[in-house]
């Protein structure tokens, strides 16, 4: 693949994932145990720190996927990643920037069930 059809792959992805982490919509979306457990106020605030992250950074977003992230509430610390299977979700996906061939997987935890 020649630099500019990376580049766009590269964005799709990154539009795909910006697109599913702000609405949920066009995934499944899971949380740990230690994030089910919480507080219904403190999953909500989560969820929604989830949504509106914007803090990508080449620490947290080595790939420029918007894949990743970590914040605070409540004095905890949270990670959410976003994985890629295919549409069965038994296998890694062959194509994340197609939505077609892609279930993403939207996870939230607590850092420390990492």
């Amino acid at each position: 693949m020649n630099n500019i059809a990376t580049a766009v792959t590269l964005r799709r992805i990154r539009v795909l994932n910006d697109f599913f982490r702000a609405t949920f919509l066009g995934g499944k979306v899971v949380i740990t145990s230690g994030v089910a457990s919480l507080p219904l106020d403190v999953k909500a605030r989560a969820m929604i720190q989830v949504q509106s992250f914007a803090d990508f950074n080449a620490d947290n977003d080595p790939h420029d996927e918007h894949d990743f992230g970590s914040f605070e509430v409540a004095g905890a610390k949270f990670f959410w990643k976003i994985d890629y299977y295919d549409v069965l979700c038994e296998f890694g996906s062959e194509d994340p920037a197609d939505p077609e061939k892609t279930t993403r997987v939207l996870t939230i935890m607590l850092a420390e069930e990492y």
